[in-house]
């Protein structure tokens, strides 16, 4: 195994963590920017007030993109293998 090769192994992980997160992160963070905004607008300073909206569009967000998340990740273990089988001795 080559540098070259686990360089670029390391490479389609990372970018594979990146696109299995990005779409929940950007979520999570467009709602809590929402509710931030009308908790400083009506001056309800509640904390817990925050999870409720975050944990519906977390799941919101799996249902709509989970499928789209699991082929890209049985993708990315099929290429893992195959590379595998091919490596020399």
């Amino acid at each position: 195994m080559t540098p070259d090769t686990i360089i670029d192994l390391m490479r389609n992980a990372i970018e594979m963590g990146g696109m299995m997160a990005g779409p929940i992160l950007l979520v999570c963070l467009v709602v809590g920017v929402g509710v931030s905004i009308i908790q400083a607008t009506t001056q309800i300073n509640d904390m817990t007030m925050v999870f409720i909206p975050k944990i519906l569009a977390v799941v919101v967000t799996l249902v709509l993109c989970g499928s789209w998340m699991l082929q890209l990740y049985i993708d990315f273990t099929r290429q893992i293998l195959r590379s595998v089988a091919t490596l020399p001795g």
